[in-house]
C-alpha cells in the first residue's frame, strides 16, 4: 500500500494525541470490520473548539486521519467544524488507498460524535446541528 508523505508524517508524528480530563464533549466510534477505534475529546468556549485531542487504536491510516482531523477543527467554530467531511480529511492528507477510505469516515464520525456529546451535555438536542449519528459498525454501508 502506498501512502502519501502527509499520511506518513501524521502517522509518525501525530498531532493532538491524548485526552482532555475535563472535556466538554467526547466521541467514540469504532469499526468492527477493521478493529479501529477512535476517541475524540473537545474543549469548547463561546461555540469555538479551543482544544481537541484524540486516542486511536488502529492502523497508520486511522492514526493519520485522526491527527489531521483534529488539526482541521482546532480553533474553529463548531458550525465550521461540522462541515469537515471525510472527503476533506482525505484531501488534506493528499489521498488514501481505497482500502483505507473507511478511516476518514471514522475520523468524521468521531468529530461529530464529540460535538453531539457537547450539545447533549448542554441540554440541547444535537440532531438539528449534527444530524443523525449512525451508530453502526460499518458506516460504508449507510453513508
Amino acid at each position: 500500500m502506498i501512502y502519501s508523505e502527509k499520511v506518513m508524517d501524521h502517522f509518525a508524528n501525530p498531532r493532538n494525541v491524548g485526552e482532555i480530563e475535563d472535556a466538554d464533549g467526547i466521541g467514540e466510534v469504532g469499526n468492527a470490520k477493521c478493529g479501529d477505534i477512535m476517541k475524540m475529546y473537545i474543549k469548547v468556549n463561546d461555540s469555538v473548539i479551543t482544544d481537541v485531542k484524540f486516542k486511536t487504536f488502529g492502523c497508520g491510516a486511522a492514526i493519520a486521519t485522526s491527527s489531521i482531523a483534529t488539526e482541521m477543527i482546532k480553533g474553529k467554530p463548531i458550525e465550521e467544524a461540522l462541515k469537515v467531511t471525510n472527503k476533506a480529511v482525505i484531501e488534506a492528507l493528499d489521498g488514501l488507498p481505497p482500502a483505507k477510505l473507511h478511516c476518514s469516515v471514522l475520523a468524521e464520525q468521531a468529530m461529530k460524535a464529540a460535538i453531539s456529546d457537547y450539545y447533549t451535555r448542554q441540554g440541547i438536542d444535537p440532531t438539528p446541528f449534527v444530524g443523525e449519528t449512525c451508530g453502526c459498525d460499518d458506516c460504508e454501508g449507510c453513508h
